[in-house]
């Protein structure tokens, strides 16, 4: 997938196995119900010293910055699985089509990291560039993008797309947004955005 990083094993990070138990745990124990789970909760659930999430991310906040950029790299394979589409728009709504479906697999899960996303870490988060690699996987070349602001629309759309996508999820997120809106919010956002490069 263009844009999207991915590690192979021989250049994980150090510790990247111990990472991946301590994200995997905060994973169940919102899936558990449990959104206001302890760093202690947290390193008993993943089988490791109290002092192991502290250490490998810092903080809550960035463990759960990493729930969500786990779920917009999902996105992104589970769009590029799909039957390549002719067109850039097309290809942006159906990335927003899979991505929608995606939280609504588990809401309450998914409305618990994303009301993490706004909070700052010892460390910034990579949830923007995560996204924005979405966006640009799915305009691809631009093809059906105007001709003669194609290459503008390939510099600025895909972090525009990312911070549409996060508006509307912000609104979801807080309840004041259905879930049934979800994907046709995000969707008419977007196309508001392409129209201008149409």
């Amino acid at each position: 997938m263009a844009g999207i990083k991915t590690q192979s094993p021989s250049t994980a990070t150090r510790g990247e196995p111990v990472r991946q138990r301590v994200i995997d745990a905060a994973e169940r124990l919102l899936r558990k119900g449990n959104a206001d789970f302890s760093m202690r909760d947290l390193a008993a659930e993943a089988g490791v010293s109290f002092a192991t999430p502290f250490n490998q991310f810092g903080s809550k906040a960035a463990i759960m910055h990493a729930l969500a950029e786990r779920r917009i790299d999902t996105m992104a394979k589970r769009f590029a699985e799909q039957p390549p589409l002719p067109g850039a728009a097309d290809r942006v709504l159906l990335a927003i089509g899979i991505a929608a479906a995606g939280m609504l697999e588990e809401p309450k899960v998914n409305r618990a990291v994303m009301g993490w996303i706004g909070t700052a870490g010892p460390v910034a988060g990579k949830a923007l560039e995560h996204s924005t690699a979405l966006w640009r996987l799915a305009l691809g070349a631009g093809e059906g993008l105007d001709e003669t602001r194609r290459e503008e629309a390939l510099r600025c759309l895909p972090q525009q797309l990312a911070f549409a996508f996060r508006g509307v999820l912000s609104f979801w997120t807080s309840g004041e947004l259905a879930d049934e809106a979800l994907a046709s919010s995000a969707q008419q956002v977007a196309s508001t955005l392409l129209s201008g490069f149409a």
